[in-house]
């Protein structure tokens, strides 16, 4: 029970307690002052009456005394009169029975008035003439009576309501401010850290309101604390301190992470032997302000061709991580960034297209670290050789389609719902209970099977994201897949999705129209939190508002603030494949261990990804994850119903 409810009972009580009070005390002195006027009246009566008869007894006038006892009797006051001669002892008696109007039968049958009733002997002298007894009758006593009562039941209700009213007004007034520490309790225990309560007047809660402020301040400054040392721990561990580009270490995790995804691209790697005649002419300061500069201006120039991730991985070798373009778009990139990179050594005083050598190699078809690292390498060393700019690595194994055979293809599939289904279980790491099913897809094409990690870049750069995220949640119901188990089911949606406002109304009929929609999960990647918050705002409140769950995927690839956590709530983030890869010399355990804590400190659930042997998974229990996935179990088909 509330405690506005706890107060409202006891008012409550206590104003009946002190209403059935007065009422008991009003109906008591009504009835003893009832019960005396009717006494008194019955002796004034008995006494008249005596006096009136003694002319008649004394002249055994024996109608004359009858017609003057009628006259009184006919008043309904008096429920019985008894006249006994004394002479010769004859006797007469007077009945009117109680029948009261007005007053309910069930009132008059509780007997609150006692029979009264007056003996009197009538003389003459010194002799006695007749005995008069005289019994009152209650009516008058319980009309009376009962008119008082009901007056005053109408006059307690109507002081009862007017009471009950102003009691909850009032009450709901003085507790507002208990209201407002309830629900910044409630933000609080969900990690909602929003603005200081307004300082109440009561004294007592005012009190209260500063403890809760005070409290709040503190976890908010503790999710600061942790997110600005997942921040310095990056700077540290990640980012090369000369340039403020990510390091070798950053590079090689983001590249294990990339592979692992259905993505297409390249890797660029490129040597520049002008830095060392710069710190031969000028010395190291002057070198390392260049690097800096230079690297500024390639991130400037080449994140407007396309997103990419820079990092000077030596002293004077940089590699270019082209996370989704075609060849022409990579031609475009590599061409702007030779263009950067004259730009630089002119003003450093170099001579434009010398002693720089940049090697190139696209990612086809499935591809390692190591494979897609010596391509890239050969490409350089070639270029190197042969004294050339830059050098394509070059491949016999072909693309399966050109762009609009794959738009044809990928267009018939989701219009004919021609996808084949896996899952990959998500195990809880204290036991093997299983905490939700990750989808994926593939595509038949003919006499060949496509995996997503060949056609899902041509999903986003053809724009087809938002339907194919349409089909396969659609193919949750028509394939009953959300039946065959009690665990939720992951999907992934795309980039497309997130920012698609026509999306977003589809997926909140579709999720409304779903009996079971707290089975169903949505990975939401975190590059595309960072790129458009407010459409993924308004995403995770369609979803959360319909009783399914999301959570972030790649969690901790991006630079930038964990902030976004406390916005969007997720039910739990997966933690990027990269840190799967990290070598524990390298000190990546403290940067995983503060992603973690952040996570945890918010009440989200952290999954890690990318395990494939026991050795690593080992890594993770002493930082206290929840679950984990990977190839250590892997995806299993879905069969058709």
């Amino acid at each position: 029970m509330t405690l506005f409810r706890q107060i409202y009972s006891l008012l409550f009580g206590l104003f009946l307690l002190v209403v059935a009070s007065l009422g008991y005390v009003q109906f008591t002195e009504t009835q003893n002052f009832l019960t005396k006027q009717m006494e008194s009246d019955l002796n004034n009566t008995s006494n008249s009456l005596g006096i009136m008869l003694i002319p008649d007894l004394e002249a055994g006038d024996i109608v004359g005394a009858e017609t003057l006892i009628n006259v009184i009797f006919e008043g309904g006051y008096y429920q019985q009169v008894k006249l006994t001669w004394l002479v010769d002892g004859k006797q007469q008696v007077w009945e009117n029975p109680v029948n009261i109007q007005g007053v309910p039968q069930w009132f008059i049958e509780l007997d609150f008035f006692e029979t009264i009733k007056k003996e009197s002997t009538i003389t003459s002298g010194w002799i006695q003439l007749a005995r008069l007894e005289i019994t009152a009758h209650p009516g008058f006593g319980y009309h009376e009576l009962w008119r008082t009562m009901t007056n005053a039941i109408i006059v307690f209700s109507v002081l009862f309501l007017i009471a009950i009213v102003c009691a909850r007004v009032g009450l709901t007034w003085i507790l507002r401010p208990l209201h407002e520490i309830a629900e910044h309790a409630q933000d609080i225990a969900q990690r909602k850290f929003g603005p200081d309560m307004k300082i109440p007047k009561t004294m007592e809660l005012k009190s209260v309101v500063l403890a809760f402020n005070s409290m709040s301040d503190q976890l908010k400054q503790i999710f600061n604390s942790l997110d600005e040392e997942v921040g310095e721990l990056r700077k540290k561990n990640l980012i090369d301190q000369v340039s403020g580009l990510p390091n070798r270490q950053y590079m090689m995790g983001h590249l294990s992470s990339w592979l692992n995804e259905p993505k297409s691209g390249a890797l660029v790697m490129a040597k520049f032997d002008w830095l060392e005649e710069v710190h031969s002419k000028y010395g190291y300061q002057v070198r390392d302000e260049t690097i800096k500069l230079l690297s500024q201006k390639m991130k400037e120039h080449l994140d407007a061709i396309t997103n990419s991730v820079i990092a000077r991985i030596s002293a004077y070798e940089f590699a270019f991580l082209i996370s989704s373009a075609e060849h022409e778009q990579t031609s475009k990139y590599l061409q702007t960034l030779i263009r950067t990179i004259n730009q630089e050594m002119s003003k450093a005083g170099c001579k434009p297209n010398e002693n720089f050598s940049i090697g190139i190699a696209e990612r086809i078809g499935q591809m390692s670290v190591s494979d897609i690292l010596a391509q890239t390498d050969n490409a350089l060393q070639k270029a190197i050789k042969e004294d050339k700019v830059f050098h394509w690595f070059e491949t016999n194994e072909k693309q399966l389609f050109t762009r609009e055979q794959w738009r044809e293809h990928l267009s018939n599939a989701i219009n004919n719902r021609q996808f084949k289904f896996k899952w990959q279980p998500v195990h809880l790491n204290d036991g093997d209970s299983i905490t939700q099913r990750e989808l994926y897809c593939q595509l038949e094409i003919g006499d060949k099977t496509v995996h997503a990690g060949q056609f899902m870049p041509y999903v986003e750069l053809l724009s087809l994201g938002a339907l194919l995220d349409k089909c396969l949640i659609e193919t949750l119901t028509t394939q009953k897949l959300l039946e065959r188990n009690y665990e939720p089911i992951a999907i992934n949606l795309t980039f497309h999705s997130l920012s698609d406002p026509k999306f977003h109304e589809w997926l909140n009929g579709f999720l409304r129209a779903s009996s079971l929609s707290e089975r169903i999960c949505f990975d939401i990647p975190e590059a595309g939190v960072y790129s458009d918050p407010d459409s993924c705002e308004a995403l995770c409140t369609i979803i959360r508002d319909n009783g399914a769950h999301f959570g972030i995927d790649h969690f901790g690839r991006q630079f930038g603030s964990m902030a976004y956590l406390q916005t969007l709530r997720p039910s739990y983030v997966k933690l990027d494949q990269s840190f799967a890869y990290y070598d524990e010399s390298e000190h990546s355990s403290e940067l995983c261990r503060a992603l973690i804590n952040v996570a945890r400190g918010l009440d989200i659930q952290v999954i890690v990804t990318g395990i494939e042997e026991k050795q690593q998974l080992e890594r993770f229990v002493p930082l206290k994850t929840s679950a984990y996935m990977g190839y250590i179990h892997p995806p299993v088909e879905v069969e058709e119903i």
